[in-house]
């Protein structure tokens, strides 16, 4: 089944944007209706973070980005197999002159899991060499793939999450920047609970380890996808200052801040399909995702 899909995913690079985009939304609209599992998963994640909304407004947001992440996995058939000037003119940058500014210093580009980061992530590396982490897939066809197109470009470096941290410093330290997504739920262990939406939530503190480890700037990097076929623009916003400061957790708690507004900004192009409040404080139940 999953190489049938890429299979489809490989002959839809050929359409024209305006045509992939709406067969991504068409897809993402059966998906809706027909996964169960996550269309729950992404209602529960907009009624925690959004509970003044009404239930309608809410479903509105969680179908609209169900056709927007579908649109977004269509397309990435063009960054895995179509052309650098197609990648191109898929995506635009906004904001270089931010990287510009601190290109003296290792550069840790903070991705959060907008639908369109792969779009950001695999543009940026058609300019700049580029070092990232990623988490195996279970599937073999699925996780070679993966590789494949965040490798296709430039200086590329890919670690797995399991092989810990020392040798992503090596690389910064050696100049090369890092393109980084720690706005998942990963567990208990090195994260601490600080809130997302008002919401404890598991965050890892590795961003503030990591920067001051190899005095690294931190350079936040959200993606929008646009209407049609306009495709997607990377913006890059101005590095941190004062970052890390003392105290993991409150700087743990500025990232979770800096997403909040920008999911504010588009609420439905945030990665809801992920159990992003799986893993709850000491001594509280687990039951948020529960059926």
């Amino acid at each position: 089944m999953t190489r049938i899909a890429l299979g489809i995913v490989w002959v839809a690079r050929l359409l024209p944007l305006r045509i992939l985009s709406a067969l991504g939304s068409l897809l993402g609209l059966i998906l809706y209706h027909c996964g169960a599992h996550r269309r729950r998963v992404a209602l529960v994640n907009l009624k925690l973070c959004f509970p003044d909304l009404p239930p309608q407004a809410r479903a509105r947001i969680a179908r609209t980005h169900f056709m927007a992440l579908a649109r977004s996995i269509l397309e990435r058939g063009i960054l895995w197999w179509s052309s650098a000037d197609a990648v191109r003119r898929l995506v635009r940058i906004e904001g270089e002159e931010h990287w510009r500014a601190v290109a003296h210093r290792p550069i840790i580009v903070l991705a959060p899991h907008f639908i369109g980061f792969e779009m950001g992530g695999i543009r940026i590396h058609l300019d700049h060499p580029m070092a990232t982490m990623y988490s195996r897939q279970r599937n073999s066809a699925l996780d070679k793939l993966l590789l494949h197109g965040r490798t296709r470009f430039n200086e590329s470096r890919v670690y797995s999450r399991q092989d810990g941290v020392r040798p992503i410093v090596k690389a910064l330290r050696s100049g090369l920047p890092l393109f980084y997504l720690p706005d998942m739920d990963f567990g208990a262990r090195d994260a601490v609970f600080v809130p997302f939406f008002e919401v404890p939530a598991a965050t890892i503190t590795a961003l503030s380890r990591l920067a001051a480890i190899s005095n690294a700037a931190v350079l936040p990097c959200i993606t929008r996808q646009l209407p049609g076929a306009q495709g997607y623009v990377a913006r890059l916003y101005p590095a941190w200052e004062d970052f890390p400061g003392a105290d993991a957790a409150a700087d743990a708690r500025r990232m979770n801040a800096f997403i909040e507004d920008r999911v504010r900004e588009m609420p439905e192009q945030y990665y809801w399909v992920h159990k992003r409040f799986k893993t709850r404080p000491p001594g509280e139940p687990k039951r948020f995702y529960e059926d």
